[in-house]
């Protein structure tokens, strides 16, 4: 009998329940502004109907991070990445009740809409804040950051555009760190080789707000592709 290997995700699906406001922003902007996964590349500029810069949000959450960001930046566009119905229904009533247009949104599996969708040096950026840290030894494999990321990710940046990660596990700061030292083509935007400062643009959540309230420090990575 053929052995059927199956893929290590970094996720798993939570659904969980959405509130009345969230599921009626899921029924009626959805169809608008979200988008289903498909194996051939996205037109990013019909995608939008214009060609300002794209940066994607791998586990946008509850989305008050994405949204703020594409409130205070008009001129860019953002595609949010999320797997979990209420995220996607909480993002979507936030981007109704502030009238934001420059979202879309997809809930589907990060890597594959990355390998599939993104056409090579088309990102501005690539943000990632909190992903699931797999806190236990046995299950680092399943932690989205890893050699083959930071190269996928080189690809589908590009040249001067940024991948901004954020973490409240030391740990995985130092491994997410480590990859992207050995990684090709990236250069770090810390002045000490290590974390910067938390940007001015990367808003407070109320996640990292409960992860220090619990005595978590916070990591902030950011590496600059370099040109090619």
């Amino acid at each position: 009998m053929q052995q059927i290997t199956r893929k290590i995700r970094s996720f798993v699906k939570r659904e969980g329940r959405m509130t009345a406001g969230q599921s009626m922003a899921f029924e009626s902007m959805m169809p608008i502004y979200g988008f289903d996964y498909q194996d051939q590349v996205l037109d990013l500029t019909g995608l939008f109907g214009n060609d300002n810069p794209v940066t994607i949000e791998i586990g946008f959450g509850m989305g008050a991070s994405l949204a703020v960001q594409a409130a205070s930046h008009p001129d860019r566009n953002f595609i949010g990445i999320e797997v979990h119905r209420p995220g996607v229904g909480a993002l979507l009533l936030r981007m109704k009740e502030q009238q934001l247009s420059n979202i879309r949104v997809i809930s589907h599996d990060a890597i594959e809409v990355l390998n599939h969708m993104i056409a090579d040096n088309s990102l501005r950026g690539l943000q990632l804040f909190f992903p699931d840290p797999w806190h236990k030894r046995k299950h680092h494999k399943r932690r989205i950051v890893n050699q083959e990321f930071a190269d996928l990710v080189a690809k589908k940046i590009c040249g001067g555009g940024i991948l901004h990660m954020a973490t409240d596990w030391q740990d995985y700061a130092k491994q997410m760190l480590k990859i992207m030292q050995q990684a090709n083509g990236w250069q770090n935007c810390s002045e000490t080789d290590d974390y910067v400062p938390k940007p001015e643009g990367r808003p407070v959540t109320k996640f990292q707000q409960r992860g220090e309230g619990l005595g978590h420090g916070v990591w902030d990575l950011m590496f600059k592709r370099l040109e090619h």
